[in-house]
């Protein structure tokens, strides 16, 4: 599956002649260029921008976080070099799959732009392939609940119940096993949550549009002070990246061919995790934009990927690798527990309050989208009816996450993932050709 998504991405790369960097100043250009110059939305649409942020907000989520520590806890410094490779190539996978939800989009029954692989399965590939629609459809509904809900959520109530053990608040026995500190917090961000989603896409986008881009500029610039302050690990922990991605010792054959495939699998399941090109989730938000041309909101795609994986998730690997945590002498601490020591070694226990305040800001923005997604799936499945109960059923599910086992979250969002993109790319595969057609159109319009 791993390979799968990554070869598309490969694929579109080639056939599109590596356009994220070879138009790297065209989409940046309509990109971060354009986010001032947004009018008003026309009915039933948010603009680029609105819809960019709703997208990011699932994006970069506890993913870029916790999920990258975990791929260095799995896989070894190694897997942040794959992950780094799954999200060069997942910018064309990305830029595909947004082209493809604006191209087939339709107007629901309120008027709204809706779109996604469901739409462009059916209305790109024939009614003869609505069975594969479908599929998309349950399994983005369902996986809205583990990747959108409940690793968020863990690993927001995980980051709070660090700070408060080390802030002397509560015991640290606190931590094995039931928390009522865990359970009181599930319920707040459920209700929470609640608020927001109640009010459909728009209210979203509004909190998506103030929230993200505080979020991102916080994590950027704590994470940049603190690589800072370990500067001189740099060089050896560029070291440890690479030889963890190409150790080819022959004298431990077996053993390192094991560690380069733990590395490579990890690396790039987490990268598809926290960029989730390849999965269709990301097409729904941007379906909705304001936008004139296929190809324009596609490269808000480049941009989401470029954001999140190569800069921020870079940026919490390299924090996480210079801290020296990762080679310390407790062996025993879970993902969220590292990187909250990584960011202490730098700034002492405000650290554990940074990372705390980073991942809940984090966790809340991506279940908000991650709920839009999971309601347009269900829409398409029930033609609109009974999205209070599916949402209320959402909320539920914050509270139980707050309370889960972090191990049981992540292995059901890895499994939900990989079914959700099936179906996915599937369709990209065989609408390669749509999106290979329109951005030639674009770009023989420009010259």
């Amino acid at each position: 599956m791993l390979l799968f998504i990554v070869g598309i991405g490969l694929f579109f790369s080639i056939r599109l002649k590596f356009l994220q960097f070879s138009k790297f100043a065209t989409w940046n250009n309509l990109t971060l260029g354009q986010i001032f110059k947004a009018g008003k939305p026309g009915d039933g649409a948010v603009t680029p921008f609105q819809a960019f942020c709703t997208a990011m907000a699932a994006t970069a989520g506890v993913g870029n976080l916790v999920g990258v520590t975990s791929a260095i806890i799995l896989g070894g410094p190694g897997a942040i070099f794959w992950m780094f490779i799954a999200g060069v190539f997942g910018m064309a996978t990305k830029y595909a799959e947004i082209l493809l939800a604006i191209q087939f989009r339709k107007r629901n029954e309120k008027g709204e732009w809706v779109g996604g692989p469901m739409y462009y399965i059916t209305e790109g590939l024939g009614p003869k392939f609505k069975w594969l629609a479908v599929c998309f459809a349950v399994f983005g509904a369902l996986c809205a609940f583990g990747i959108g809900n409940m690793t968020q959520i863990n690993a927001a109530a995980g980051a709070i119940e660090t700070m408060l053990i080390d802030l002397d608040i509560i015991a640290a026995s606190k931590a094995a096993g039931y928390s009522h500190i865990k359970l009181a917090l599930g319920i707040v961000l459920a209700a929470l949550v609640g608020i927001v989603i109640v009010g459909g896409f728009k209210r979203i986008g509004d909190a998506a549009e103030k929230l993200v881009p505080f979020a991102g500029i916080f994590c950027i610039a704590g994470s940049i002070i603190a690589i800072i302050i370990n500067a001189d690990q740099i060089g050896p922990a560029c070291v440890m990246i690479m030889k963890g991605a190409f150790n080819n010792n022959a004298a431990l054959g077996g053993v390192f061919g094991y560690t380069l495939m733990q590395a490579i699998r990890f690396g790039v399941a987490r990268g598809v995790f926290t960029n989730e090109a390849g999965l269709g989730s990301a097409p729904i938000a941007h379906a909705a934009a304001d936008v004139d041309h296929p190809v324009k909101q596609g490269f808000w795609g480049c941009f989401e990927v470029f954001a999140d994986t190569l800069i921020m998730c870079t940026l919490t690997a390299f924090v996480v690798l210079t801290s020296g945590v990762y080679t310390g002498p407790d062996t025993a601490m879970n993902a969220t527990q590292m990187v909250s020591a990584a960011y202490k070694e730098s700034f002492g226990i405000f650290g554990s309050v940074f990372m705390a305040m980073a991942v809940l800001i984090f966790a809340y923005c991506t279940t908000l989208s991650w709920s839009l997604y999971g309601v347009r799936c269900f829409q398409y499945l029930t033609k609109g009816r009974g999205t209070r109960l599916y949402l209320f059923i959402f909320s539920l599910c914050v509270v139980a996450a707050a309370v889960m086992q972090l191990t049981l979250a992540w292995d059901i969002a890895d499994t939900l993932n990989g079914l959700m993109a099936i179906p996915n790319l599937i369709a990209l595969g065989a609408l390669s050709g749509v999106v290979i057609k329109l951005t030639r159109e674009f770009f023989s319009g420009r010259t």
